[in-house]
């Protein structure tokens, strides 16, 4: 757990409520948290959705794994407690942007449930769907798109996860998309089709 090592803080409740912020952008918000295997295709069916949401009108924001790496987490490496600060740091930010009336996609590897429970449990009811991207390790292992398996396979990368490090796969996700034999753009429809049929894209 996240000590507050910060001392005299007090939370200033915003003036603007989340639900007036939903009224403007004549939508809901929630967190679509996709998870899978390096190589699945996280980023890429998130890429789809941001696209097809942005065409209905939608406001959308994508947090890609990798990217975020550059900049807000560059200074977190890949050990457990690594990542389980740069999961709690995406589900700190992935939280103001679905209070400011946005749905953000995050696309992380994110291998352990606790950590994605976590980032759930600071988000109201409704608003964190887990997406598990489900590829098998052939599968993500053959398209290897960044040759992150074969340098893990020749012990160049360590802590990899499917190779020598965990992946626990989602217990109750809200969306499985079943990425071994479906397009991406088969994918990225059952999302916008969970969204439609339960109501998030309308205020």
């Amino acid at each position: 757990m996240t000590e507050q090592k910060a001392t005299n803080v007090t939370w200033h409740d915003h003036t603007v409520s989340k639900a007036e912020r939903q009224k403007l952008m004549g939508h809901k918000s929630a967190v679509l948290w996709f998870t899978g295997l390096s190589g699945a295709g996280k980023s890429t069916v998130a890429n789809t959705v941001d696209h097809l949401l942005h065409s209905k009108g939608i406001h959308t924001y994508v947090l890609d794994g990798d990217n975020v790496r550059m900049g807000l987490n560059k200074n977190l490496g890949f050990s457990a407690e690594d990542r389980a600060e740069n999961i709690r740091r995406i589900g700190e930010v992935a939280k103001l942007f679905c209070h400011s009336g946005v749905f953000v996609l995050t696309a992380f590897i994110s291998p352990y449930r606790a950590d994605r429970d976590k980032a759930r449990e600071i988000l109201d009811q409704g608003e964190f769907i887990e997406v598990y991207v489900n590829a098998s390790l052939e599968t993500c292992e053959g398209r290897d798109p960044k040759g992150l398996y074969k340098k893990a396979r020749a012990g160049e990368i360590k802590g990899f996860t499917g190779i020598d490090d965990p992946y626990e796969e989602p217990a109750n996700p809200e969306i499985v998309l079943n990425s071994d034999n479906k397009s991406i753009d088969e994918l990225a429809q059952e999302v916008v089709d969970y969204l439609e049929k339960n109501g998030y894209l309308s205020a």
